[in-house]
C-alpha cells in the first residue's frame, strides 16, 4: 500500500493578510514617527526660547533681577531640533544605507538635545555672565538662583525625537520614498493606439494634429 506525501498548498489569503498587516504596521509607524519627531522638534525650538533660570545681582546696595532663556544657557537643543527636522524629511528622500544613516542621525539628534537640556537644567554660567556685565565686576556671580521646568520640557522633546529615530531604524525599510513612485523601471512603455478621427468633426482633426498624427491616414 503506497503512501501519499502531504504537499503544502499555498495560502494566498494568508499571504495577503500578512502583507496587509505589514503595510498597516508600516503606515502606523510612519505616522507615529512623523508626529513624534515633528512635535519633539517644535517643542524643543519653542522651549529653548523660554526662561530657564532666574536670579539676582547685587548692585549699589540693592539687587537687580536676572533671567536666562534656554538659548542663553545652551544653543544645542534648538540646533539639534533643526537637524532632527531635516533628518526626518530626509528619511523619505533616501533609501537603503542612506536611510539607515539618516535614521541614526535623527535618533542622535534627540539624544543630544535631551542631554544638553538636562545639563543646562542646573547651569548658572549664563546668569553669572549677566551678573558680571550688570555689576561691572568680572568676579560677580548670580544670587538667589532658581530654575524653571522648561529644561525638562526640552528633555522630553528630545526624547520624542529619539523615539522617532528608533522607529525609523526599526521600520524605515518598509516606508515609501518621495521619488519612488516617479522612477522608471526601464521597461518599454506601450504605445497608445491613435484615437479614431472623424473627418467630419474639425475638433477631432485639430486634436490629431496636436498629437502629431496624420488625420488623413486611414486606420
Amino acid at each position: 500500500m503506497g503512501y501519499v506525501s502531504a504537499v503544502p498548498v499555498p495560502q494566498p489569503r494568508a499571504a495577503r493578510a500578512g502583507a496587509a498587516r505589514a503595510a498597516t504596521g508600516g503606515r502606523r509607524s510612519l505616522a507615529a514617527a512623523l508626529v513624534l519627531g515633528g512635535a519633539g522638534a517644535t517643542v524643543a525650538l519653542l522651549s529653548s526660547g523660554q526662561i530657564w533660570a532666574k536670579g539676582t545681582a547685587a548692585v549699589g546696595g540693592g539687587t537687580v533681577p536676572l533671567e536666562a532663556s534656554g538659548g542663553d544657557v545652551t544653543g544645542v537643543p534648538s540646533a539639534l531640533a533643526v537637524v532632527g527636522l531635516a533628518a526626518l524629511v530626509a528619511v523619505f528622500a533616501v533609501r537603503s544605507g542612506g536611510r539607515l544613516l539618516v535614521s541614526c542621525l535623527l535618533a542622535l539628534s534627540g539624544v543630544g538635545a535631551a542631554t544638553a537640556a538636562l545639563l543646562g537644567a542646573s547651569d548658572s554660567a549664563a546668569l553669572d555672565e549677566k551678573a558680571a556685565r550688570t555689576t561691572g565686576d568680572t568676579a560677580a556671580t548670580v544670587g538667589a538662583l532658581t530654575h524653571t521646568a522648561w529644561p525638562y520640557v526640552t528633555v522630553g522633546a528630545g526624547a520624542l525625537i529619539l523615539i522617532a529615530g528608533l522607529l525609523a531604524l526599526r521600520y524605515g525599510k518598509a516606508w515609501p520614498s518621495m521619488g519612488g513612485r516617479y522612477e522608471r523601471d526601464g521597461a518599454p512603455r506601450p504605445r497608445k493606439a491613435p484615437a479614431a478621427v472623424d473627418p467630419d468633426r474639425p475638433e477631432d482633426l485639430w486634436k490629431a494634429l496636436d498629437r502629431g498624427e496624420d488625420p488623413t491616414r486611414e486606420a
